[in-house]
């Protein structure tokens, strides 16, 4: 997924937000100080930064200042205690990108985070057509095809696959399949992600207790094997 640093002196939050990032297969690294968090910043090259405000050695407005200073282009998602109008005013006109208030949500944060890194990412052309097996799928026309007969698929379908096949090998969550294909940004249940994915299987897989290109990942989403 993506490479993030957190910086933060809580120690229970950070170790919080490092499991939970970890759990969606992001590669984290921590720092506890304003001073060493640009450190790894200018080091490491991360795709995204975690930056709380109120931080020793080095405040995380000066650290926001110094990377934008320094040309880092990467997205900083400010997250402190500090609610006030003003300071959220001077952290994003200091180059921060989103600012989350203690105490947050964090599958709030894992959502934002996930948008930051789509956003960073460069826009990926779905191809017009795959092949699997006997079954050929036009997102083009939005037809498919089982052995040169038509094949029912709704729009979802075609919407969630095409979704997976742009960006084959890498993991799709479910809150973000149903952001994408359903427009939804509140997220009660996953379910309804589950369901098609298994109508998917029951159509492209020859062996859907066992698939081979809609793969399952656990606890997190799916992803496309070509």
């Amino acid at each position: 997924m993506g490479r993030i640093l957190v910086v933060e002196d809580e120690p229970a939050i950070l170790r919080g937000l490092t499991d939970n990032l970890r759990r969606e297969q992001h590669e984290v690294f921590t720092a506890e100080d304003g001073e060493e968090g640009y450190r790894l910043v200018s080091e490491k090259r991360p795709d995204l930064v975690i930056l709380d405000l109120m931080l020793p050695k080095l405040s995380g407005y000066e650290v926001c200042r110094k990377m934008r200073a320094d040309g880092m282009t990467m997205p900083i998602l400010i997250l402190t205690a500090r609610s006030d109008e003003t300071d959220r005013v001077l952290g994003l006109d200091l180059g921060a990108d989103d600012y989350i208030v203690k105490p947050f949500s964090v599958r709030e944060l894992l959502a934002r985070v996930r948008a930051h890194l789509r956003r960073a990412q460069p826009v990926k052309s779905p191809p017009d057509q795959i092949t699997v097996g006997e079954v050929t799928v036009d997102f083009r026309s939005y037809e498919a095809r089982r052995a040169g007969q038509p094949l029912e698929m709704t729009r979802r379908e075609f919407q969630a696959l095409r979704l997976l096949v742009s960006r084959p090998g890498e993991v799709v969550t479910r809150e973000e399949m149903l952001e994408q294909v359903w427009g939804l940004h509140v997220y009660p249940t996953t379910r309804t992600v589950d369901n098609h994915i298994a109508a998917l299987r029951a159509k492209l897989e020859p062996d859907p207790a066992r698939p081979r290109h809609l793969l399952t990942v656990r606890g997190v989403g799916y992803k496309w094997a070509p």
